[in-house]
């Protein structure tokens, strides 16, 4: 998974059909989508219930692009070998998850997977200016983690200042939470280059109608390309 900074879109499965997961994943990758984003959520660190190392396992033969887990539970470590052994190429864990993130982070990498950051929207950017040595890719929430569908909260801010610190290391920015149209052109100009996207990529499709997927994929990218050309 070589680092470049184009515009990346990673649609979040948490939108897609529950009960029909495989056909979902198919259907957003043949329409143009980077990256799977997959949320796991343990009803303890956030408001809501996801998916399990089982399940992250059965959507591994249907992604073939980068499956990009983010663990939105605590605590992270004795989860690590389990969502390695499912097959996430991207596994991300909350600064704000524990108290030993320097060896989360050693532990992700170590069991051959990319290491991810999260922040919380109340938690600065500097919270990991001493981890992005170790960091493969920093996830800025962009709503308070825990559904789908929320507001989106500008922190173009945050973004920038997470990009000056960032430098020329080899660290994805990634936005997670309201991306759409009008909200992708902000992070991006800003210097983010993963958009994970719900709603805005899943509204109005299906796997009877997955046009209406690419359609969507198309106008967030085709917006956020537009702001950082012009920046």
């Amino acid at each position: 998974m070589p680092l470049d900074r184009t515009i990346k879109i990673a649609p979040s499965i948490l939108s897609a059909d529950f009960a029909n997961f495989g056909q979902e994943i198919r259907a957003i990758e043949a329409q143009g989508a980077d990256w799977v984003h997959v949320d796991v959520m343990d009803g303890h660190f956030v408001p809501n219930l996801t998916f399990g190392p089982q399940a992250v396992k059965a959507f591994r033969p249907h992604v073939r692009t980068v499956m990009d887990v983010h663990l939105m539970i605590a605590p992270v470590d004795p989860y690590i070998d389990a969502y390695a052994e499912a097959g996430a190429d991207v596994l991300t864990a909350h600064v704000e998850a524990g108290p030993h993130i320097h060896r989360t982070l050693q532990a992700i990498r170590g069991a051959g997977m990319k290491a991810g950051v999260a922040l919380n929207p109340g938690t600065p950017a500097e919270a990991v200016a001493h981890l992005l040595d170790l960091a493969d890719l920093v996830c800025v929430m962009t709503v308070n983690p825990g559904f789908g569908g929320q507001k989106f909260i500008d922190l173009t801010g945050k973004v920038r200042r997470l990009r000056e610190m960032i430098g020329d290391r080899p660290v994805h920015v990634e936005i997670d939470g309201g991306v759409d149209p009008t909200t992708a052109p902000l992070v991006a100009e800003a210097g983010a280059d993963v958009l994970v996207a719900g709603s805005a990529v899943f509204r109005g499709g299906s796997v009877e109608a997955p046009e209406v997927y690419g359609s969507n994929i198309r106008t967030i990218r085709d917006a956020a390309e537009a702001a950082r050309a012009a920046a």
